[in-house]
């Protein structure tokens, strides 16, 4: 169906790709993976047509419809949620907005005369709007972005009154109601809750169309894709199997990589080795000339290209007393809503809570107790003994001097810490080289919220309390977040919608619903397997 084929492309001054051809063929569902600035979404700029590539071509089959999503949503408002969604879908929108003017038009006493025209004209449109099966549209739009968590009121209300985030949602839901026939979807991960990613990815398994996605969450992408396209080094590799077995078959080809380069390295330092000894000697002359061409004849292995992540190791936080937070009796409420009514809750040191609990349910505002950002109505949030406190909030990159550089931040945060120390903690966090340079209101919400995180885990707290902290975070970053936090030895309490982050961290779980609060001994992994869902609110 589409076919990328001998394409090189330059932006400014990286060469993106170098003579790369992959295929998408229908019916498959592929993963795009690569590390950031790899030219993940300047492809899918290139398969839309919107950029081309400065050699070879990207051809698509002829009538072969294409819906893109990316994280520009570009303006919407006026509109209700479900007219915008119901947008994308072509003419039936516009007969819509024609059957919605003349119902407006039919009760406008301004009007009366001309209601015999009016009445017929709308009989028309309405057979129209029929004919293009327009009353079952608005009922499948709803059902998507219900699916997405919108309440019924948020469908109706006007789009322009939504948040960045819930934006992203309607523009989602626009491809997901087309159902073309190749959907492109950049990240259509990142501003989901569980609840939402869990709903997308059954129904992304149900799409009978191509898809072509990137996702910086691992288990929504093993669960969807049976086939990976990876951009490294300018070139297109393609794996058959899910993210996990294309993991599995890239450390091995870097691994025998790895051995055919040393061994040629060795071959090749026992040629130079006899053509150093003697190529004095003329007795030897004809043996010399012939390995000196041998040499030059023999195609060099390259070694494996190595990604470059670093490890983050925590310095030991100090020890904080037994009972690290306790609530007592805590009523919350936001006007009418009643979010807690006497909740008695304990954390003790070395527990690491995941809080779990559909929307609104008081996951943040948890948090936001405990980190003193908010205060109960009425009861009490007392911190133990010694205790030591880092927050990662939703509004922590806000917090940002946009006038200061990266390298700048962290030594305004920690005056004391030598150059070469805070060096090397940007380069845990991926700002390597003239990266620390950058000021920071040009960097990405990937990059605030790997900043923040370094200026928090540099001086360790023993209570550390996340708010979804992988939200921004790319592959490698996540992963090596998550190693660093396995071996922290503090004390954690966080919301995620990261299911491999809640798995591999989580050694409690606090879930709030509608019929209270329950608590469960084990980690993420042991909840889905003692309640037989991945979240509250979702069949199992």
């Amino acid at each position: 169906m589409i076919r990328i084929e001998n394409i090189s492309k330059q932006n400014s001054h990286r060469l993106l790709f170098i003579e790369a051809s992959a295929a998408l063929n229908k019916g498959e569902k592929i993963g795009l993976v690569g590390p950031n600035g790899a030219g993940k979404t300047t492809l899918f700029r290139m398969i839309t047509g919107s950029e081309i590539p400065d050699e070879g071509q990207v051809s698509v089959d002829k009538g072969v419809s294409i819906g893109y999503f990316n994280q520009d949503v570009g303006e919407m408002s006026g509109h209700s949620a479900v007219a915008e969604v119901m947008n994308g879908a072509g003419p039936v929108s516009e007969v819509a907005a024609e059957l919605r003017e003349l119902e407006a038009a039919m009760v406008d006493p301004d009007r009366m005369d001309e209601m015999d025209s009016i009445i017929e004209r709308y009989g028309e449109v309405q057979a129209r709007y029929e004919e293009l099966d327009g009353y079952a549209l608005e009922g499948r739009a709803r059902e998507v972005l219900s699916g997405l968590s919108f309440s019924q009121s948020m469908m109706d209300g006007d789009v322009g009154a939504l948040s960045g985030g819930w934006k992203m949602r309607v523009a989602l839901a626009r491809i997901l109601l087309m159902r073309p026939d190749v959907m492109l979807l950049d990240e259509p991960s990142n501003h989901l809750d569980i609840e939402s990613l869990i709903w997308l990815e059954e129904f992304l398994k149900t799409y009978d169309g191509a898809l072509l996605m990137t996702s910086h969450d691992r288990e929504f992408m093993n669960r969807i894709v049976t086939k990976i396209i990876e951009i490294d080094g300018g070139s297109l590799n393609s794996y058959s199997g899910d993210y996990e077995f294309y993991e599995g078959q890239r450390a091995q080809n870097e691994k025998q990589q790895q051995a055919q380069f040393e061994r040629q390295q060795a071959m090749l330092a026992k040629e130079i080795k006899f053509i150093e000894r003697f190529k004095a000697r003329a007795s030897h002359a004809a043996q010399v000339q012939s390995r000196v061409k041998k040499l030059d004849k023999i195609e060099r292995v390259e070694p494996p290209r190595r990604r470059q992540t670093v490890a983050f190791e925590f310095q030991p936080a100090p020890r904080s007393g037994e009972d690290v937070v306790n609530l007592k009796n805590v009523h919350k409420r936001y006007g009418d809503r009643v979010i807690y009514e006497g909740l008695d809750f304990m954390i003790r040191r070395k527990e690491r809570w995941c809080i779990m609990g559909i929307n609104g349910a008081g996951k943040s505002t948890l948090l936001k107790l405990v980190a003193g950002d908010s205060s109960p109505d009425e009861g009490t949030v007392t911190l133990g003994a010694s205790v030591k406190m880092g927050y990662f909030a939703q509004h922590a990159m806000d917090i940002l001097d946009g006038d200061m550089t990266i390298f700048e931040t962290l030594e305004h945060n920690f005056p004391k810490a030598g150059q070469g120390s805070l060096r090397a903690l940007a380069g845990c966090f991926g700002f390597s080289g003239d990266d620390i340079e950058k000021r920071c209101r040009v960097l990405s919400g990937g990059e605030k919220a790997r900043l923040v995180m370094a200026i928090m885990l540099f001086d360790p707290p023993n209570l550390l309390v996340l708010d979804e902290p992988t939200n921004h975070l790319d592959l490698d970053t996540k992963e090596m977040l998550i190693k660093a936090l396995a071996d922290y030895e503090g004390t954690m309490l966080f919301v995620s919608h990261d299911r491999h982050f809640l798995g591999a961290l989580s050694n409690r779980v606090l879930e709030l619903s509608n019929e209270g609060v329950h608590r469960y001994d084990g980690g993420y992994t042991e909840y889905v397997a003692r309640t037989g869902h991945e979240a509250p609110g979702v069949g199992g």
